[in-house]
This record gives structure tokens, sequence and C-alpha cells, in this order.
């Protein structure tokens, strides 16, 4: 008996480590595991980078209630550290570090922090392309030295002979609205100098601004700015925007809807950044979900009309989705915080005699994304405008991927959508 009893206590103690194990792995495949769009070619994949940034998050909360930083900051931190996403470390303080093929060079700008990227080619007789870039981040994360970016702006660089420059406009929470955007504007203006341009032996024809994310909505704010403003001679000739964040008056288009749950921009996260972009108080997110700052007491027609989902979006689109409107709303949030209605912050929302004077342009948008609607009905505003785009809309794309192209995060879908963004710059810059 008393073998039959040490064998039973032997085989438990191995058995023990295997319960273990198999509890650990279902604990961990349930907290990964989210439920994706079948089109979304890497869903394992997707759902990792999912899950760590859940993880930054959760830790920058009790970050926060301990009391040691700001919950944003904390985010920020471990985000990047999360994924090996840090600095480059390919420039120097002064004049910048030479990398194979491209000079690279952290300087300023009118007094804005810029990392200029130089082919080697060039030089007299010799003209080069420009593009001024403006990375993602909601408006809080992310930078021209993150290697995602860095890495964006070598390729292009050196492939297409280009003297990019990547502007680090101040983020949340130390700034708001419209810093960021004036930051971005400042620098445009001086990299639109013809002492800047003849400086990096730029062709002043052949000069391009772009962005990704709200790095898109900057990029399309900063495109009107330029090219409604007499006093700057040189214009942006094209402008290229990345699955664009435009608009915060309907938060209940289709790809809104239809993507709320998708990685790695959910449709309440979407509202949040906006919400703290503004600097509008967050306790006012759920009237922003249903759009309560958007009845039609509040909002002109004119206006609504410029975001009207129903008329400016392709069928294919619609789907069986119906236009969520509201009578009577919050008067409280238009009227306090203007900036609702401001096309500094939300592109999408300026008048057609603005939308004529701007830039061909490049709109990316993909498929399982809350932005894909901002960017599709941008593309046929500025059409009706007579503004020539090319719309490239990638089935299989979600929110994020173009920056998904370095190790530990890379994607053949980021690679595919970078590809095919450095193609039309090469065809039509």
């Amino acid at each position: 008996m008393d073998d039959v009893r040490a064998g039973s206590q032997w085989s438990m103690m191995r058995l023990r480590p295997v319960v273990v194990s198999v509890f650990l792995t279902v604990t961990v495949g349930y907290y990964v595991y989210t439920p994706l769009p079948e089109s979304i070619q890497e869903p394992w994949r997707l759902m990792v980078v999912s899950a760590g940034l859940r993880t930054s998050v959760h830790l920058s909360s009790v970050i926060n209630w301990l009391g040691y930083d700001h919950y944003i900051r904390s985010v920020r931190q471990l985000s990047e550290s999360f994924y090996g996403l840090t600095k480059s470390g390919d420039s120097t303080e002064s004049g910048g570090g030479v990398v194979p093929g491209v000079k690279v060079s952290d300087i300023t700008f009118a007094g804005v922090p810029v990392r200029v990227y130089e082919p080697p080619a060039g030089g007299e007789g010799h003209l080069r392309r420009g593009l001024m870039y403006f990375h993602g981040g909601d408006w809080l994360l992310g930078s021209a030295e993150r290697w995602s970016n860095d890495a964006l702006n070598h390729m292009v660089s050196d492939e297409l002979n280009t003297v990019v420059v990547s502007v680090e406009y101040r983020l949340y929470p130390e700034v708001r609205f419209p810093v960021p955007y004036l930051d971005c504007l400042a620098a445009a203006k001086h990299f639109l100098s013809a002492e800047v341009l003849a400086k990096y032996s730029i062709d002043p024809e052949r000069v391009a601004v772009s962005g990704a994310s709200v790095g898109g909505n900057l990029a399309a704010a900063v495109a009107q700015g330029i090219s409604t403003d007499d006093a700057v001679s040189v214009k942006f000739s094209i402008q290229a925007l990345i699955y664009p964040m435009l608009q915060a008056l309907d938060f209940n288009t289709p790809s809104y809807l239809q993507n709320q749950d998708v990685p790695v921009l959910y449709r309440g996260l979407a509202v949040r950044f906006w919400l703290q972009y503004l600097g509008v108080d967050l306790s006012l997110q759920p009237q922003l979900l249903v759009n309560n700052h958007s009845s039609s007491h509040h909002v002109s027609p004119e206006l609504r009309a410029r975001v009207n989902w129903t008329t400016l979006l392709p069928l294919r689109f619609k789907k069986n989705h119906r236009p969520v409107a509201v009578d009577k709303g919050s008067q409280r949030l238009v009227k306090e915080v203007p900036a609702l209605l401001d096309a500094r912050a939300s592109p999408l929302l300026a008048g057609p005699e603005v939308l004529a004077k701007c830039p061909r342009a490049y709109v990316l948008t993909c498929e399982n994304d809350v932005l894909r609607d901002d960017g599709l009905m941008y593309a046929r505003r500025l059409q009706d405008a007579g503004v020539t785009v090319t719309s490239s809309h990638y089935d299989d794309g979600f929110h994020g991927c173009f920056s998904f192209i370095v190790w530990p995060v890379e994607f053949d879908i980021g690679k595919r959508l970078v590809r095919g963004y450095i193609t039309w710059l090469q065809n039509n810059l």
C-alpha cells in the first residue's frame, strides 16, 4: 500500500508542472487572442502586437495610480521599449552621422527639432526631390527617431534621391491643439524657403508633404495652410496621406462601426485621442461616441455635408449602415471647444475653395481601420474640388501596419504598403 501511495504522489508531482504549464498557456492564449477580420493575413502576429500594447496601457495605469508618472508618458516609454523601437542612434548632435548612402542630421527648422536625411547624390546641376514627413502616434506617441519612421525615411531618401525632413512636433500631455499643427506649419515654411531649398539642392517644383495617421492629419492641414498662404512662394507639389485621421464630428461612420474592435486603433481609443488633442474633458467621451456633439442644432448643414459619408463614400463601403444623426445634443461641447469645427484640426471640414488650391494627392486607406472612411471621404472631396487624387485601398490592411516594417513588428502587409507608397512617390514627385 505504501508503494502505491508513494507512486501516486510521484505521479502527481510529475503531473503538477504539466497542469501549471497548461493553465498558463490557456491564460496567456485567452489574453492574447482577439477576434480579427478574415482578410488580415498574419492574425496571430497582430494579436501579439495588440497584447503588447494593452500590457503597456495596463502597466501605465498602475504607474499613474501609484503617482510615479503621467499615464501618457508611461505609455510612451513602455510601448517604445516593449518593441525595441527606441532611438536609432544613427545621428549626432551636430551635423549628424553618416550611414550607408544617407547622411542623417538632427537640427532645428524655425525652432522645431527635425531629423534631416540627405542622399549622397546631388549638388550643383543635380537637383533632388524634397519631402517633409510627419510621424503618427495619436498626437502622444512616436518620434522621428523611432526605428520604423527612421527606416522608412532612410529608404525614401536613398531610393528616390530625396532630402527627407522628419519633424519632431511636440506631443500631448505637454501640449495640445493647435501647438502640434503650428510646429509642423513653422517647420514646413522654413523648409520651403528659397534659402533652405538651395542649401539642400532641392528642386522647388518637386517638394512633397506626407504623414501617417495623425501625421496624415497634420500633413493635410499643413498642405491646406501652405496652399492658401500667399506669403509662401514655393508650394508643396504633392501630398501623400497614409490612413489619415481627418475629422471629429462623426464617430459612427461605417468604418468606425465595422472596425471598432480591430487593433491597433479601437473606436473608443480614437475618440479619447481626439479629446486629449483638443483639450476636452475625457468624461465627455460617451457623448462623442453617440454623436451628441454634432447635432443639427450646433453644426451648420454646410459643415455637415463635408463629412456626410452617405454621399461621399462609394457604395461598397456603405453596406447596410445608417447615419447616426442627433437632433438635440450637447451645445456645451461645440460652444466650449470650437476646435471641433476648426479645419486645422479636422482637415475634412475645409471648404471647397481651400481644397481646390491643394496639391495632387495620394490617399492610402485600409479596410480594417476605423479611419478608412476619413481617407475615402477626403479623396472624394479633393476630387470634387478638381484635385488629382490617387486612392490606394488595401483590403487586407489595418491601422498601424504602415509602420510595421522592422523587427520585431514586421508584417508583409506593411512592406507592401511602403513599397506602394515609394513607387507612387517615384512616379509623381
